[in-house]
């Protein structure tokens, strides 16, 4: 099999959550040959291919573990995606969900009337309920974000994260990223 065609490694903390969920953290087959190499994580689960040299044969991993506990930032970084990932790829005007590739955003007081752009003023938005909004207060024409825009921290938007799965979850990633669990109710 070409080593081009290899599925990457699904990549976990020390504590064996994924360091993202979104974008989920995987590896390259040749990152994560390299870190295995070097020791520097254990191997949880592996595919069925394998690459060699003279010396060594090694089954690609599939899901690997970090040996060193990576600290998670609490304040995630204020940019386009991660405000898009807040309000869930939906407008915060019309409550449509699209691809972040469709999505703008907006400042709830426009910049124009001293708007900030920040965590606190910023929205995903639609071009359609962006242009229609434009440079006027929510007041002014009657559109109000669904939710309150609020700084997340990093954790709110790994949850966010874990409701948008990628395209392909291969088998042995799934026992680490919970998409499926069910929840046990309170009742």
């Amino acid at each position: 099999m070409n080593a081009a065609n290899f599925a990457p490694a699904l990549v976990l903390n020390a504590d064996f959550r994924p360091l993202n969920y979104f974008p989920l953290s995987l590896w390259s087959w040749q990152d994560t040959v390299k870190a295995v190499c070097l020791d520097r994580v254990t191997i949880i689960s592996e595919y069925e291919q394998s690459i060699s040299s003279p010396s060594i044969k090694l089954a690609l991993p599939s899901v690997i573990a970090l040996k060193a506990y990576v600290p998670q930032k609490p304040n995630p970084a204020f940019t386009r995606f991660n405000v898009f990932l807040r309000d869930r790829f939906c407008c915060q005007y019309c409550g449509t969900a699209f691809f972040a590739s469709d999505l703008t955003f907006d400042h709830v007081l426009p910049r124009s009337k001293g708007g900030r752009t920040n965590w606190e003023n910023v929205v995903a938005a639609c071009s359609p309920c962006n242009f229609r909004k434009g440079s006027k207060t929510s007041s002014q024409c009657n559109m109000r974000p669904l939710a309150k825009p609020v700084s997340p921290n990093v954790w709110q938007l790994q949850e966010n994260g874990r409701a948008f799965p990628p395209n392909h979850l291969h088998e042995s990633w799934r026992d680490y990223l919970y998409w499926d669990s069910e929840l046990q109710s309170d009742d």
